[in-house]
């Protein structure tokens, strides 16, 4: 049973705006006297401006780094997204300006106050997680506390990242989110938490790294990974993340971005590849790592029990490489990226049948009629043979990849329902046939090979109404932000031509 708190009225004055707090505050000068409290900004649509980075193939220059909340505290996390900002004058801008007409103008600039300093970013709900900020464009669901004096940033870390914060914060205010206000209306001891800082930092605060390939500061080092099978994927497919140092595997990539689990077309197969880079990143001298980043290796060597101790932290204990592969990669894949997965795992639905791992940012119409003729071909072919050598399980194989290869060239021509709709382009500027832009997305592009049925395991996307209303008509001519929608070749060739004129 709860307690009555007994508190004299005259002390409630004293408080923050005069907040009623239900106990007795620290003593000591308020936060707000040092830093200052930053909102970050809103765009109102998501889904058309903001991206995973993972999902192009580099950070271009009409994209920046936007800055996310975090689950947890830790020095530096909530880096995995991009904004389509064109240099605040863009698509963005005009999307903004629209709303204002409406009378709906958002915070779509909001944060600027923040951007280009150092900080902390706090998670507006919950228990208030607190990650570090350098200066890039932060969304709404987080604040920035930003030092008025940057020598001041360690103390407030070590405040911030502390179980004091939360508690602090939560008798100013007790609504489920927070404002960027009452984050700095707390109490404030900097010399405990200079203190505090000194005994943890030594050398300073710890330097941006995230041994986390979902973040834009990874630096691209299988052996260094939290998921190093599947960066090792990912590099083998051409992939490089945005902080990728250079640690000479380049030779060892695929730069066409397919490959495939069975040696095929002159091509090793996926599993040997995958071994042979694996070998060589474990063997490679172990690189220095930024101060204050602790190492997550047991051990940089490889031996016999490397490639079973990584399949066992994939949660694939006793499987080999070839089986994690063919029946696990392609979940823990699109799971550890948000269900926007660049790597794509196409196969004709057999276990022993055609199985391809394809780089979507190198699959152009070019690639994917290589994946659909020379790759696939030359597996077709083989079945063929050793069907009239008389094997008769090849016949199923036969009949699975024949059915895949129809299907890979319906998406190639890009009838619905296997074409690409992108709901804020205009009808005169959707794709005609496979002509991905990787600006749109993956939960845009990869809508074709999910209706297609040929992806090894479920993405979990859907393409229903996005939440708001636009300014201005899309394709279908409604302001309602639809994408389940399909057009026929014909409408969009019509449309495109009437736009020429």
């Amino acid at each position: 049973m709860s307690q009555a708190v007994l508190l004299k009225q005259i002390t409630q004055l004293h408080n923050p705006e005069s907040r009623i707090v239900l106990s007795t505050q620290s003593s000591g000068t308020l936060l707000a006297t040092m830093a200052v409290g930053v909102q970050g900004l809103a765009t109102s649509d998501d889904p058309q401006f903001v991206r995973c980075f993972w999902e192009l193939d580099s950070i271009a220059s009409e994209w920046v780094r936007l800055q996310g909340s975090v689950e947890s505290t830790e020095p530096y996390s909530g880096r995995e997204s991009v904004l389509l900002w064109e240099n605040g004058e863009g698509r963005y801008m005009r999307h903004a300006m629209g709303l204002k007409d409406v009378g709906r103008l958002g915070g779509w600039k909001s944060g600027a106050a923040a951007w280009g300093r150092h900080g902390v970013s706090i998670t507006e709900i919950g228990g208030l997680p607190a990650t570090l900020y350098t200066g890039e464009m932060f969304d709404h669901t987080h604040h920035v506390i930003v030092p008025n004096d940057v020598n001041d940033l360690p103390a407030i870390w070590a405040l911030c990242s502390s179980p004091e914060f939360s508690a602090l914060v939560r008798q100013v205010d007790q609504k489920l989110s927070v404002t960027n206000k009452t984050l700095v209306k707390i109490p404030f001891d900097k010399d405990h938490w200079d203190k505090i800082a000194a005994e943890r930092y030594p050398g300073g605060l710890p330097e941006p790294h995230s041994d986390d390939p979902t973040q834009w500061l990874f630096r691209g080092i299988g052996p260094d990974s939290t998921e190093p099978l599947q960066v090792a994927m990912g590099r083998l497919l051409g992939y490089r993340w945005p902080a990728q140092i250079d640690d000479g595997l380049d030779s060892l990539f695929d730069h066409g971005g397919i490959v495939t689990l069975n040696p095929i077309a002159d091509q090793e197969g996926a599993p040997n590849r995958l071994r042979s880079l694996l070998q060589a990143a474990f063997e490679s001298p172990e690189p220095a790592r930024p101060r204050g980043a602790p190492s997550i290796l047991e051990n940089h060597v490889w031996d016999e029990n490397t490639l079973p101790r990584l399949l066992a932290r994939a949660n694939s204990a006793g499987l080999t490489l070839d089986e994690w592969l063919r029946d696990k990669f392609f979940e823990a894949h699109c799971k550890m990226l948000h269900q926007v997965p660049f790597i794509w795992h196409i196969w004709d639905g057999h276990k022993d049948g055609f199985h391809a791992f394809v780089n979507c940012h190198k699959l152009d119409g070019r690639n994917l009629d290589r994946l659909t003729h020379v790759y696939l071909g030359d597996w077709i072919e083989r079945q063929k043979k050793a069907s009239e050598s008389g094997d008769r399980t090849a016949d199923g194989r036969l009949i699975a990849a024949q059915d895949l290869q129809k299907k890979l060239e319906q998406i190639r021509v890009g009838e619905t329902p296997y074409d690409i709709y992108v709901r804020w382009k205009p009808l005169h500027e959707q794709p005609i046939g496979w002509e991905p832009d990787l600006n749109d997305g993956v939960r845009m592009n990869i809508r074709p090979f999910v209706q297609a049925g040929v992806l090894r395991g479920r993405v979990n996307v859907n393409w229903n109404k996005d939440r708001g209303k636009d300014p201005k008509p899309n394709a279908s001519g409604t302001v309602e932000r639809h994408n389940d929608l399909h057009f026929s070749l014909a409408e969009k060739r019509a449309a495109r031509e009437a736009s020429q004129k």
